[in-house]
């Protein structure tokens, strides 16, 4: 190598974008050593390529990794298959299950309707006392087991709320998001028929929470079961008649996304990031969704 070459800016230039296209600030500073060691005789010299070849050392990781910024990640690959389901699923509630839940909240007197729902609550609170528990969060275990025996005894069988009057707050727990929990990706979302919206990690999940539902144990007579687990659809559809009104523009985007922000704000147990309002600043990431067992550990620090 020409000693002029070593004293060449452009050269050097050239020499370290080729460093910076293989990616490896190791092999840029392997590169550095051989040429030094074997080409450098005056050090006049050696002071202006350190001087380039640290800066180009320091702008090495992130030239490097400008091509590795991430890309969002589509959470509806399905759309397409999610559609037609969608659209079987909204001709069957709309000329069978929302008449009937409607006729139900029509005829029911407000008071009766919920109790109801507040005795359908309660036999939920099995399943959140099970999930907190795979989650370690003892505590809400522990309120959840004080709701379920508060609200099944002093709340005749939950029909009145007594728990929440004296401060046991509701913990929505479910095993999708016990997985979500320990780590486990919600994979793509999907529409499954009857059943509605999911993602894949939930849609595993409901298979857990189907053998956690008390309602079968308690209830040997198939047709009373049958007749009670109705009545549980039919109470929750009503609840949502309300909600309907909110709904604006492509309703299954609408729905989508509104049932993928509720979940990751259930899994998350309401730590969320929002950027909204914030400047960003070129070049830099927004900071990742604290986990909620991080979360778990900021507020035993707190205590």
């Amino acid at each position: 190598m020409h000693y002029k070459q070593l004293t060449n800016p452009l050269y050097e230039w050239r020499l370290f974008s080729r460093l910076v296209r293989q990616r490896s600030s190791m092999s840029a500073l392997s590169a550095i050593a051989t040429v030094t060691a074997d080409n450098i005789c005056e050090e006049a010299a050696l002071k202006k390529m350190i001087r380039s070849w640290s800066l180009a050392v320091l702008l090495l990781p992130s030239l490097a990794g400008a091509d590795e910024a991430p890309s969002a990640v589509n959470p509806d690959p399905w759309e397409g298959f999610n559609r037609k389901i969608y659209a079987f699923n909204d001709v069957a509630d709309r000329y069978l299950l929302k008449p009937v839940a409607k006729g139900y909240d029509t005829i029911t007197p407000q008071f009766l309707e919920d109790g109801i729902h507040n005795i359908f609550s309660n036999v939920g609170e099995v399943g959140n006392v099970l999930n907190s528990l795979l989650q370690a969060k003892f505590k809400h275990s522990a309120e959840d087991t004080g709701r379920l025996l508060i609200n099944s005894t002093v709340g005749l069988l939950g029909f009145f709320d007594v728990a929440s009057k004296i401060g046991l707050e509701v913990h929505e727990e479910d095993f999708g998001q016990t997985l979500g929990y320990w780590g486990v990706k919600s994979g793509p979302y999907v529409v499954i028929p009857l059943l509605g919206p999911r993602t894949v990690r939930d849609a595993f999940g409901s298979v857990p929470d189907a053998y956690t539902d008390p309602i079968p144990y308690v209830i040997d007579y198939v047709p009373t079961r049958n007749e009670v687990l109705g009545a549980r659809v039919i109470d929750t559809r009503a609840s949502l008649l309300n909600a309907e009104e909110l709904v604006t523009g492509d309703r299954y985007i609408f729905l989508r996304d509104a049932y993928l922000q509720r979940r990751q704000f259930l899994v998350n147990d309401g730590v969320v990031s929002d950027s909204f309002g914030e400047d960003e600043i070129p070049g830099e990431q927004p900071a990742a969704a604290e986990s909620p067992k991080d979360a778990d550990k900021v507020e035993k620090k707190d205590q």
